[in-house]
């Protein structure tokens, strides 16, 4: 046992649990979990301007790193703010964790009005958390963190929530810390690992269907090999871009979406006539697969297996030790399947096609991947460029391309990036943002700056929500309302921050640009203007 106050428990809990960077804002309530930070060397405190960008760094920082992110807010609409980025990765399955603070233990759930109380906080991000806990007592600060970081490193890695009054940050008292937990993998059943087998040996036109699962687990190799094994196809989420390097000719590339209401392009028509799809580390819950269809689903989290498609053969594990199990399973019962080069090559051939793609969306995509190593972060933002990049920016090492997933955030592009830069200093991360969207979260190019966080924001300036606008005029007779923006001079505002502004007129001064901005390695904006864009999708 030893001393302390609750803030240092806690603050000596995260770095035992491997902690370096807290990406967070001070307030009253924090104050003791503060003090105890200044003390720990070893955890790097990254201020933001805004307890929105907290959750989204945090969540750039685990996504690019698969270590677990860390934000720190105060109670009230710290964690209102917070719950933005916390939705984000829940939707993404990103393991984020959020201190927060809380009034004074005598008041809670009193509704006395005190400074940033709200009841019941718990109650307000139980639908974007996996667990969230309180703490009352200094004693059970340490056991509390232990389990957080169990929830977050066990089953679906989704966020969590700690949150503790000031008083139990201040109070001493003598206090044991924990050793940090090592779960181990959960391996899929030997039962359902055979019935796979049996299915996919059976398989004349398999395909595989990958997510951020793969990523999550690390399961990049074993998707690679049994992909070469059974000379299956990949098609991936957008959350999965880099679980098998998309310049491998058997990766097929992104879906456009949903099927229903849209043309269906060659890829869908393509997948739709497999006969078995072996789906690892997602919920499938784009892939409108047909009811014939077999599909084998490996996933960790056992509520997500059929949850889509009813036929279906269900592996609840881990993805990488289910796909060893599996490529072990499938070496036994025969051996590996011809070659299907020349049928991916073409396929691969007509989706890259700049003709079959609308322009200047195409190219704008292409310029930016021609200008960047191939290791460099994008994150695409919820703008028309974004869009495209999910179907066709190519991705050829994992974790290096990160969307909003299905919760779509506006803003989120901008800082979510600036988490990754943090957790991969050494290669190049660009943010990929709409004038709106970039606007939610500017005032973080002061972070950028006072940190020295890296990070080229490239803002494509159609002074508009381009997509809503375009829709507006098209389906509803040139009623425009709310879509149209009145924007500040780009080059000003970085400049005011003390940020490198640029200005690029199209995709082959983009790709210069870009080019520039990474020699430059300092936080740049390079601002895009453009006119109405045509559908990305």
């Amino acid at each position: 046992m030893t001393r302390m106050t609750g803030g240092q428990a806690l603050v000596r809990s995260l770095y035992r649990e491997g902690v370096r960077v807290i990406f967070g804002l001070p307030g009253v309530q924090l104050y003791h979990a503060m003090d105890a930070l200044y003390d720990e060397p070893g955890i790097r405190f990254i201020t933001t301007r805004h307890e929105q960008a907290t959750t989204y760094m945090a969540d750039g920082y685990a996504r690019a790193s698969g270590n677990v992110g860390t934000a720190m807010v105060v109670p009230g609409p710290g964690l209102q703010n917070a719950s933005a980025g916390l939705g984000n990765a829940y939707a993404a399955s990103s393991p984020v964790l959020l201190i927060s603070g809380q009034i004074n233990r005598a008041n809670i759930g009193k509704g006395v009005g005190i400074l940033h109380e709200v009841d019941d906080q718990l109650d307000i991000i139980k639908p974007v958390t996996k667990w969230r806990a309180r703490v009352l007592e200094p004693k059970e600060i340490p056991g509390m963190v232990q389990e957080a970081f169990h929830q977050l490193r066990t089953g679906r890695p989704r966020p969590v929530e700690i949150e503790m009054p000031p008083e139990t940050l201040a109070q001493v008292d003598d206090l044991e810390l924990h050793e940090p937990g090592k779960p181990l993998p959960t391996p899929g059943d030997d039962g359902a690992i055979k019935e796979a087998v049996k299915q996919l040996m059976r398989a004349q036109r398999p395909v595989i269907w990958a997510g951020g699962g793969v990523h999550s687990s690390g399961a990049w190799q074993e998707l690679l090999q049994v992909a070469e094994y059974l000379q299956a196809p990949v098609i991936t989420t957008a959350e999965g871009k880099g679980a098998i390097p998309e310049n491998h000719y058997l990766s097929i590339g992104v879906t456009k979406g949903r099927s229903t209401g849209q043309v269906r392009d060659a890829l869908r028509l393509y997948f739709e006539d497999r006969d078995v799809t072996l789906a690892v580390g997602t919920r499938f819950a784009t892939a409108e697969s047909p009811e014939t269809q077999k599909v084998v689903q490996i996933d960790i989290d056992e509520e997500e297996v059929g949850r889509n498609h009813a036929n279906t053969i269900g592996i609840v594990g881990d993805a990488r030790l289910a796909l060893g199990q599996l490529l072990e399973g499938l070496r036994k019962s025969g051996p590996a399947r011809p070659s299907r080069k020349e049928e991916c090559e073409a396929l691969r051939s007509e989706r890259y096609d700049a003709a079959n793609q609308p322009q200047p969306l195409g190219a704008f995509v292409r310029g930016i991947r021609d200008a960047l190593p191939d290791d460099s972060i994008i994150v695409s933002g919820m703008t028309q460029v974004g869009y495209h990049s999910r179907a066709y920016f190519p991705v050829y090492k994992p974790r290096t391309y990160i969307t909003s997933s299905y919760y779509g955030n506006l803003g989120f592009a901008y800082p979510t990036a600036l988490g990754a830069k943090v957790a991969r200093p050494e290669v190049p991360v660009v943010a990929i943002c709409g004038d709106g969207g970039f606007l939610f979260n500017s005032q973080e190019m002061a972070t950028a700056a006072q940190f020295g966080i890296n990070v080229v924001a490239v803002v494509f300036n159609d002074g508009a929500f381009g997509n809503v606008l375009r829709d507006q005029r098209t389906a509803f007779k040139g009623r425009v309302i709310g879509s149209e923006l009145q924007n500040p001079d780009f080059m000003k505002l970085a400049d005011a921050f003390g940020i490198k502004g640029m200005k690029a007129e199209g995709p082959e001064e983009l790709k210069i640009a870009l080019k520039q901005a990474i020699e430059m390695d300092t936080p740049v904006l390079i601002e895009v203007p453009l006119g109405p864009m045509p559908a990305p999708f």
